[in-house]
């Protein structure tokens, strides 16, 4: 059962990764990658959302599999964010790869604990 909703989640989460990253990147002219940013940073939001809370017994564990594996995901990517640096560098845009790399390491990971503070603090642990 685990499986079918890991499943189900990542066949929300990859489409919606690929329109939104059609449709942020498309209102940016720049060799920055703004879609892949952004869906990084809100899946980061999101699974911080829901560890949160399902720490707090508010979700199952069910419930995680299917919006915190399955969804965020296939919502969030690593691989893509490592390729699109690399190109960055091969293209000679050295800033925006430096730019890439920070900007995604500390907007993610503040944006998974903004998001648990902000659930453990409403749901009042």
């Amino acid at each position: 059962m685990t499986l079918l909703l890991v499943l189900v989640g990542g066949a929300v989460g990859a489409p919606l990764r690929y329109l939104t990253d059609l449709v942020v990147q498309s209102r940016h002219d720049s060799v920055f990658p703004w879609g892949t940013l952004t869906v990084n940073v809100v899946g980061s939001a999101v699974l911080g959302w829901i560890l949160a809370a399902a720490s707090l017994g508010q979700l199952s564990p069910e419930m995680v599999a299917l919006l915190g594996t399955g969804l965020c995901g296939a919502l969030t990517t690593f691989s893509t964010f490592g390729y699109e640096t690399v190109r960055l560098l091969q293209e000679g845009s050295t800033l925006e790869a430096g730019l890439n790399v920070v900007v995604s390491l500390v907007a993610g990971y503040l944006a998974a604990a903004g998001a648990w503070s902000a659930t453990v603090w409403l749901l009042g642990a």
